[in-house]
C-alpha cells in the first residue's frame, strides 16, 4: 500500500505522527489487517482526529465517481433489493440449488397441513411436532396431508410454565440491583415464543401430546404479539411485588400464596386468549380414516397419546451443536435457561461440523427426520426457499466480501440460532460421496419456498446451522458418553447459545 504522492523526505503535517513513505512502510507491517481495504491518498490526511472532513469527502467522492461499475451498481441498488442485485444466476449456481435429493425419508407430514406458525415465534414447537407426527403417520398408515399435532397445546403449557419459571428466578435474584444486567435480562422477555429441544422434552414428559383437532390454533396463538405484551407486562408487575415482599421480610408462606395467585391470573389470561386446553389426563377420543379408508378410534389422553401412539422417546434424543468458540467434545448448558422450573436443563454436546453432517446423513438413511436450529435470516430467499451463502456476489458489487468466521459471528452478535426446522433429505455427490444440499420442511405455510419446502446448500449448513437433535444410535460412543456424563460447562445467560429458536 504505497502512496504515489508521498515524498520520502518530508512530512505532510507538523504533527510528527503524520508521515508519508515511512507511514506506509509501517502500515505494510500489518498487511493482513489492511487486506481488502481501499487505497488512500495520504495528501488528504492532515492528521485530524475525525477522518471525515471536507477534503477527504471530496477525495472519496472523486474516487467513487471515477468507477463506471460503481455508478452501475448504485443505479441497480436504487431500483431493487441488494439480495436480488448480487444473487448469482449462472447455471453452475442453479444446478447446485436444484430440488433434487438422492437420500430422503420415506414419510413426512405435508407442509400444507396445519403447518404455518404465521405471526408467532413457535417454530421450535412446529419443528418438533413435525418430527413427532412422522411417527404417528407411519404407525397408523395415515395420509401425509391429514394429520398434525396440536402446536397450541404445547404453546399454552409452555407459556404457563415459563411464567412460573420467571417468578422463581425473580425470587432467587432479589439481592441483585433492579438495573443489573441479570435482572434486566430476566425482565426483557420472560414468556417469549421461542424455545429449545430440551424444553420440548420437558413439555411432552409432563403434558404429553394431542392431535391438532383436539386443540387447534386460534387468532391469538397465530398472532402472538399482543398476548405476549399483556402477559409480560403483568409478570413485570408481579416481579416488582415479589421484590417488595422479599425486602419487607415476608414469610415463605406469604410468598408462596402470592405466586399461586399470580399464576392463577396468568392461567386465566392464557385461557382467555389461547383457549382452555385439555389437562394431561383428560380423556378424549382420537378417530381417523387411514390411507386405505379404514376407520379407527382410540380412547386416550395427552400423556397416553404421547406414550402409546406417538411412540417417540424425546428424552432419549439430545442436541449436537457446532460452536467453534468453545472446546469440542464437551457438554454445555446455559445459565437460567429453561421453561419448566425443576425440569431437565438445556444440554448441548459441542461437535465438529463434519461430524454433525455425518450423523444427519445416518439419520436420513434410517428414515429419521431431523430437528435442527439455524440462523435462517442469512443468505436466504423466501420465494425460492433457497439458503445459499455462496449464491451471492458481494465482491463484484461492493469490492469486498463478508469475512467474519462462524466463531467471530457468534462473538460479535452477528449470528445465532433464530429458527428451527426439519431436515428431510440430502443430496450426496456420487463421485465424492459428500453432501451437496439438504431438503428442509419449514413451518411458514406452503406459499413460501417450494410449496413449503426449503433447500440449504452444504456450504450454508457449515456456516449457519448450529444444532441438530439425534440419539445414541447415530453417534459415537464417545459423544454419547459425554451427554450421559452430565459434566456441564455452563455458558452465561446472555450467551448466543442461549438464544431461543
Amino acid at each position: 500500500m504505497t502512496s504515489t504522492t508521498a515524498d520520502n523526505n518530508s512530512n505532510t503535517s507538523s504533527d510528527p505522527k503524520i508521515t508519508t513513505e515511512p507511514f506506509d512502510e509501517e502500515v505494510d507491517k500489518f498487511a493482513a489487517v489492511f487486506k481488502g481495504l481501499e487505497q488512500i491518498d495520504l495528501e488528504t490526511d492532515k492528521g485530524e482526529l475525525n477522518p471525515i472532513s471536507k477534503t477527504t469527502l471530496e477525495s472519496w467522492e472523486s474516487d467513487f465517481q471515477a468507477s463506471a461499475k460503481n455508478i452501475l451498481t448504485q443505479n441497480a441498488l436504487a431500483n431493487t433489493t441488494v439480495d436480488k442485485v448480487i444473487a448469482n444466476s449462472d447455471s453452475k449456481t442453479r444446478l447446485k440449488e436444484r430440488y433434487l435429493f438422492n437420500v430422503t425419508v420415506d414419510t413426512i407430514g405435508s407442509p400444507s397441513f396445519a403447518n404455518n406458525q404465521k405471526s408467532s415465534g413457535r417454530c421450535w414447537i412446529f419443528a418438533s411436532s413435525n418430527v413427532f407426527r412422522t411417527h404417528v403417520i407411519k404407525n397408523y398408515n395415515l395420509k401425509d396431508d391429514e394429520f398434525q399435532l396440536s402446536q397450541s397445546y404445547l404453546y399454552f403449557y409452555d407459556k404457563l410454565e415459563k411464567a412460573n419459571f420467571f417468578l422463581e428466578n425473580i425470587e432467587d435474584t432479589v439481592d441483585e440491583e433492579l438495573d443489573s444486567r441479570l435482572i434486566q435480562f430476566l425482565l426483557h422477555d420472560p414468556v417469549g415464543d421461542g424455545g429449545q429441544w430440551d424444553m420440548i422434552v420437558n413439555l411432552v414428559n409432563k403434558y404429553g401430546l394431542v392431535p391438532n383437532e383436539v386443540f387447534p390454533d386460534n387468532s391469538q396463538s397465530t398472532s402472538s404479539s399482543k398476548l405476549n405484551y399483556i402477559v409480560t407486562e403483568k409478570l413485570r408487575e408481579f416481579a416488582l411485588k415479589i421484590r417488595e415482599l422479599k425486602a419487607s421480610k415476608a414469610s415463605d408462606n406469604v410468598l408462596r400464596q402470592f405466586k399461586l395467585r399470580a399464576m392463577k391470573t396468568i392461567y386465566k389470561t392464557l385461557s382467555l386468549t389461547i383457549g382452555s386446553p385439555p389437562k394431561p389426563t383428560d380423556e378424549f377420543v382420537w378417530e381417523f380414516l387411514d390411507k386405505d379408508g379404514k376407520y379407527k378410534h382410540f380412547k386416550t389422553n395427552a400423556l397416553d397419546f404421547y406414550k402409546s401412539h406417538v411412540k417417540y422417546d424425546a428424552a432419549e434424543h439430545f442436541s449436537l451443536i457446532h460452536d467453534p468458540r468453545n472446546d469440542y467434545d464437551k457438554l454445555y448448558t446455559v445459565d437460567r435457561l429453561n421453561n419448566i422450573y425443576g425440569g431437565k436443563p438445556i444440554e448441548y454436546v459441542n461437535t465438529e461440523i463434519d461430524e454433525i453432517k455425518n450423523v444427519a446423513i445416518k439419520m436420513l438413511k434410517d428414515n429419521e427426520p431431523i430437528f435442527f436450529g439455524c440462523d435462517v435470516g442469512k443468505f436466504g430467499d423466501r420465494t425460492t426457499g433457497v439458503l445459499d451463502n455462496t449464491g451471492y456476489d458481494y465482491t463484484t458489487a461492493f469490492d469486498f466480501d463478508l469475512e467474519l468466521t462462524k466463531a467471530n459471528r457468534l462473538k460479535t452478535g452477528s449470528s445465532l440460532m433464530t429458527h428451527a426446522m426439519v431436515i428431510t433429505a440430502v443430496h450426496i455427490d456420487p463421485s465424492t460421496d459428500k453432501p451437496v444440499r439438504w431438503k428442509i420442511e419449514n413451518s411458514w405455510g406452503d406459499e413460501t419456498g417450494k410449496k413449503g419446502w426449503y433447500m440449504m446448500t452444504d456450504e450454508w449448513f457449515s456456516e449457519f446451522v448450529y444444532q441438530i437433535v439425534t440419539t445414541k444410535k447415530y453417534v459415537s460412543k464417545k459423544t454419547y458418553d459425554i451427554w450421559k456424563g452430565k459434566e456441564f460447562n455452563t455458558l452465561p445467560y446472555y450467551d448466543p447459545m442461549g438464544s431461543l429458536a
